[in-house]
């Protein structure tokens, strides 16, 4: 395969999960102001809420890095 393809593919794994990352704590951020305004005591859970999207981010570099390193394009 052709190292460009190689290295766009992985590149839009990356992209992608970044885009739906920030997508989505845009929405669960502002969310969150509003609870913790109201109800202080639910901080931990908020926190966790806010966690929770950057796992997507995380298997969309892990996605990045299988694809580099299974087709031998990583170097």
């Amino acid at each position: 395969m052709d190292a460009g393809l190689i290295a766009i593919g992985a590149a839009i794994a990356v992209g992608l999960a970044a885009l739906g990352t920030g997508f989505a704590q845009a929405r669960i951020g502002a969310a969150a102001a509003g609870v913790l305004a109201e109800r202080p005591e639910l901080l931990g859970q908020v926190i966790l809420l806010i966690a929770i999207p950057e796992t997507i981010l995380i298997l969309g570099f892990a996605t990045s890095a299988m694809i580099l390193l299974l087709s031998g394009g990583g170097g």
